[in-house]
């Protein structure tokens, strides 16, 4: 019987975090009346003039094809807009309306404020440290992605 790879606990524990974190943000999320992705979405295009979908995707956790259904629900609610992009004829801007700046302005720091509760639990010392070793490990993924794609 082989050895199990030394990097097995920590990709457990990586997991476990990640969907901890999804349960306790997700719960508040939904008691605000947004679902995940759309919370996502409001939260991004807060304070800006909007972005095309391809900025919004790029900045958010949302993948492309399911971008297109919660922008059009987000429409359906009236917390969004597509407006014609000045700069691509063809394209468009997706940006809040005045209620959707208006939800966001309460959302996001309700949702912050709901994320620091769990925070309050650590050391502030120890944030740095933690953001490091995941910044370490997101690039090893992304090189390592880079690297295949290149063979």
């Amino acid at each position: 019987m082989s050895k199990p790879p030394p990097f097995l606990p920590l990709l457990r524990e990586l997991v476990r975090t990640y969907q901890a974190f999804e349960r306790y943000s997700a719960a508040h999320v939904q008691s605000l009346g947004l679902t995940p992705a759309q919370f996502d979405v409001v939260a991004t295009l807060g304070n800006t003039e909007g972005m095309n979908p391809k900025q919004l995707g790029d900045k958010t956790l949302i993948t492309k094809g399911t971008l297109t259904g919660v922008v059009d629900r987000l429409l359906a609610k009236g917390l969004v807009l597509r407006a014609p992009d000045p700069s691509d004829g063809r394209g468009q801007i997706v940006r809040l309306t005045k209620e959707g700046q208006r939800l966001f302005e309460q959302v996001f720091p309700a949702h912050g404020a709901h994320l620091a509760r769990a925070f309050a639990s650590l050391d502030a010392a120890q944030f740095a440290p933690a953001e490091q070793a995941l910044h370490a490990l997101r690039l090893a993924f992304e090189q390592a992605s880079a690297a295949e794609a290149a063979e």
